[in-house]
């Protein structure tokens, strides 16, 4: 679309329906994509014809760390996402530009991966790009300019976002569409795991790239099981609640990678090479044995794991149903494993620092009974989530923030689309 055209459809209202369906409002994005695409006019010019393309956050309701055993998750897209202003270019170079970072380019010629460049943005960039080169389609030059309003710390995997993201540009401009949402959502574990230099399962990419609330099982991680689940938490008179806790993700490599470690530890010693593979009647049996070459911890993560995954079936179930009694037990039932097993509410080595704990009993305080509350993701630091009867959100809003301060507290809404081209 002309640039000057969307602007006047973005300011007259034509796209105020896709935004309301999108975010649940109107203003907040008029002036966002209004932002965005003005800035993208000043950094590329020489563009006049673009296109807008957005990727959610995601949140994770059910299976905690069951993902990397090729486990069962529960997970949802959300109204929180970010947005890419993109036009192709004739240079064979991507040009990438956000709020956050100054530009870096990335040569379509050169998709190898680069050690120097791990753990930046040009390493997601060429990761994905060579994951669609991997599959036929020869990424061309790119313009892209990224805006994100998912909070950092947040939970909400502003990563698989990105990675889904630039993702749906690429086959959108360079493969007409064609990857679809499972293939883009493995190019960017790749790129994450191969490029970006960090172990992740599959969750969050899926997530964001697929929309809507899924049950996803990773049995067969080459080929994941995703069920859209039909469910409306607004029509049942909840909404979710995430809070920031303030607490640092810094530092904490070494707690998330034990967990998957540990875990794995545990299946090779029984035989397997995960936990998926394990029959949880055989590891009860085994105990006595496993406490010889594993340690008391691993023993009670690898519990932790056998609960959760049926526990990720059974929420599903419940949502199909209706039933949101059983699935809040549940959802309380996987905090309480959380807590009690996979010990990963605060960092080992920092005992003193529990903002997470602080804010369950807080959470369970204000919502007296109803309701449910958990460690909201990887866990050690960062967030909480709340499902909250929608008549108190601002009741406990207001008592989390009294806490952990202004603006630590995010609604969510659950979006029915992952990665999508908004505009073209």
């Amino acid at each position: 679309m002309n640039l000057s055209e969307l602007i006047n459809n973005i300011n007259s209202g034509a796209l105020d329906d896709r935004f309301r369906s999108l975010y649940g409002s109107v203003t907040p994005q008029r002036i966002r994509f209004l932002s965005a695409c003005e800035r993208f006019s000043r950094l590329y010019p020489e563009q006049d014809e673009i296109q807008i393309f957005s990727a959610s956050g995601r949140t994770e309701i059910g299976g905690n760390h069951t993902d990397h055993q090729h486990g069962c998750v529960l997970a949802a897209a959300v109204n929180m996402d970010m947005i890419a202003v993109a036009a192709p270019n004739d240079s064979g170079v991507i040009r990438f530009s956000s709020e956050q970072c100054p530009e870096c380019t990335v040569s379509t010629d050169d998709l190898a991966v680069h050690e120097d460049e791990k753990g930046t943005t040009a390493s997601l960039i060429r990761g994905i790009a060579a994951g669609f080169a991997n599959i036929g389609t020869a990424a061309g030059g790119l313009d892209i300019l990224v805006s994100s309003d998912i909070p950092t710390g947040s939970g909400l995997s502003s990563s698989a976002a990105f990675e889904v993201l630039i993702g749906t540009v690429i086959d959108c401009i360079y493969n007409g569409g064609e990857a679809g949402a499972e293939k883009i959502a493995r190019i960017g574990q790749a790129a994450e795991n191969l490029y970006f230099g960090k172990a992740s399962g599959l969750m969050d990419q899926m997530a964001s790239a697929l929309g809507g609330l899924a049950a996803i099982d990773f049995e067969v991680p080459e080929s994941p099981r995703a069920d859209r689940i039909d469910f409306s938490l607004e029509d049942a008179g909840y909404c979710i609640c995430i809070t920031d806790t303030g607490s640092s993700h810094a530092d904490l490599s070494d707690d998330y990678s034990a967990v998957p470690a540990e875990m794995k530890h545990i299946a090779q010693a029984m035989g397997y090479s995960v936990l998926r593979e394990a029959d949880e009647e055989e590891f009860y049996r085994l105990i006595p044995e496993l406490r010889k070459v594993c340690s008391d911890r691993e023993i009670l993560r690898a519990a932790h794991f056998f609960a959760e995954n049926e526990r990720a079936i059974l929420e599903a179930q419940a949502l199909r149903n209706g039933d949101t009694e059983e699935f809040f037990e549940l959802v309380n039932a996987s905090g309480d494993s959380s807590a009690q097993l996979l010990q990963n509410l605060y960092p080992p080595s920092s005992p003193q620092s529990q903002s997470i704990p602080l804010a369950i009993m807080l959470s369970k305080r204000i919502l007296g009974g109803s309701g449910a509350v958990r460690v909201h993701g990887g866990g050690f630091a960062g967030t909480v989530q709340a499902f909250v009867p929608i008549y108190t959100v601002r009741e406990y809003i207001d008592g989390m923030e009294r806490v952990f301060g202004k603006g630590s507290c995010h609604v969510l809404r659950i979006r029915n689309e992952g990665g999508v081209r908004i505009i073209m």
